[in-house]
This record gives C-alpha cells, structure tokens and sequence, in this order.
C-alpha cells in the first residue's frame, strides 16, 4: 500500500480476506501498532482509508462489522480487532458472486452467520432494534441455507443469505456475541477448524447451555425458523428451537461432533480456558466458567 502509493482497499472474498485488508489498513492509520496491540475494543480510533468491501460468501459479515480476527499463526491465538472504525465506507452484496461457492462452504459460511443471528438475539446487550435484525436474519437463513447448497444458481437463495449475513453482522457489531464463538475461536486458532464449522457443531449444545436464561426468545427463535410453538409450553418451545438447528446443521451435512473433526478429550482442557478468556464470553447470556464450557466441550465431543 505504501510502496504503490495507495489511497484506499477494495477487499473481495469472504471473512478472511475482508478481515485482513481492515488489519491492513488499520496498520497503516496505526503505524506504530501491533495487530496484538491493536486486540479488543477501540484500540485503532482513527479513520480508515476508503474501504470497500465486496464478499463472495454469505456468513462472516465483515462487510458490515466492527472486527477484523486474526490468526497469530506461531502462538495459534485469534486476535479480534474492534472498532467502529474498521466497519466498512461501502458494501457491495451481489449474489451472483456467490454462485460457485462449494455446497461444503455455502453450508459452512450459512452456519456462522446464523449463529451470528441467534447469539445476538440473546446476548445481554441485545435490544429491540438488534431484535428485528436478528429475528429477520434467523428468517432469512432458515428460508433459503438448505436451497443454496443443494443449488448454488438459486439466486433467489444465494440473496436471501446475501441479507441473512449482512443484517447479523449490523446486528452483533453493536451488541456482541457469546460463548458459541467463545468456544469455536480457540478450536480454529490450534486445529485449523474451520470457523462456520465450529460456530455450527457447537450452537445446539451451548443453545441446550443457555436456555434457562432465554427461554422465551427461543420461542421467536422457532418461530423464526418456521416451527409453529403456539400450543407448546415455553419449554418445548425452547427445545423447538434448538432442534430445528440441529436438523438445518443435518441437512447441510456439518458434523455433529468434535471427534469427528479429530479433537480428542486431552485437547479440551487448554480450549476451555482459551475461550473463557475470548472477548465474547461477556455477552453470554448465561454466566459462566472454564469447567462450565468445558464440560459443553465434553458434552460435544
């Protein structure tokens, strides 16, 4: 950028890439910063270059969020950058784009972003307004994940996850998240998982977690997903919910647990108390603690 004599980013691709360009051009308003020192809330402060963003998948929603994660690949720690200065000048969403996307990573990309949905519409920041956001979003996915991977030319699919993503992104940008990514950030950083996969094996077990404490926006949540709760009692509604999760993640073909993915019970330790540790563990409905997310690991495995 300095050498070319650049004047603003133009990021194409999915989370990764658009990820990076915001760590890049928050190095070059920060030039005296690390990516490390720049981890957390509002360390950047100062305005980026003209950034435009384009994305080829439907699930980070970088194109409109406030965080840049990045991978230090000799620690395999994920710093999460966030600001309000990292959200993007322009979006640009064009299902066409993202018409041949594999089936494995238009499922896998879907997936985050739903969790994106859910975890906002119960994280303790939550509002009305995130509300309407992440209810619609739910919607949006639910509607159209399943169509796009069996037909990634189903344009009518590819945009409604277009919006699913981008509306989930606006929405926890301004609330937060919770555990799921908590728990799925440490699981990318040492075992290379990939970041939707992660987010979409272990939702229904941490949503099983935190349903005591969000029971009746479990309910909205089945709703959302096009399950009819009016005559169940808040409790089957709330199992509703999370097996109609369960049975979107199945039809996607995500696996269903983390031996399927090679983690083993001895790595399950040093994950819990990395992602006790994340930034998104204070949203989470539910308090917590490194034995309590480690026994959802356990739970998963």
């Amino acid at each position: 950028y300095l050498a070319e004599g650049c004047d603003g980013f133009l990021a194409v691709g999915g989370g990764s890439p658009m990820d990076t360009a915001k760590a890049a051009a928050a190095r070059i308003v920060r030039p005296n910063r690390t990516v490390e020192q720049m981890t957390g809330l509002f360390k950047v402060m100062h305005a980026l270059p003209p950034f435009i963003a384009v994305p080829t998948t439907a699930g980070s929603g970088s194109e409109t969020t406030i965080a840049a994660v990045i991978t230090n690949e000799k620690t395999r720690h994920k710093h999460a950058i966030m600001d309000l200065c990292l959200v993007p000048r322009f979006a640009v969403l064009d299902a066409v784009l993202t018409e041949d996307l594999p089936p494995a990573t238009t499922a896998q990309t879907g997936m985050d972003a739903l969790t994106h949905a859910i975890e906002g519409y119960i994280t303790l920041a939550a509002n009305p307004l995130t509300d309407l956001l992440c209810w619609n979003s739910i919607k949006f996915i639910a509607e159209n994940l399943k169509n796009a991977v069996d037909n990634g030319k189903d344009v009518q699919a590819r945009e409604g996850m277009a919006y699913g993503s981008y509306v989930a992104g606006m929405a926890f940008s301004n609330v937060g998240l919770g555990i799921v990514h908590s728990m799925a950030h440490p699981l990318g950083a040492r075992f290379d998982t990939p970041h939707g996969v992660a987010n979409a094996l272990l939702l229904p077990y941490v949503m099983e977690y935190n349903k005591p404490y969000c029971k009746k926006k479990y309910a909205d949540i089945a709703r959302a997903m096009g399950i009819c709760v009016n005559d169940l009692n808040e409790d089957a509604a709330a199992d509703a919910a999370i097996e109609a999760v369960k049975k979107l993640s199945l039809s996607v073909n995500i696996p269903q647990h983390l031996s399927e993915i090679g983690i083993k019970e001895g790595d399950l330790r040093q994950l819990a108390e990395d992602a006790f540790i994340d930034p998104c563990t204070g949203g989470n409905p539910r308090p917590t603690s490194v034995e309590d997310i480690l026994d959802i690991y356990k739970t998963a495995l």
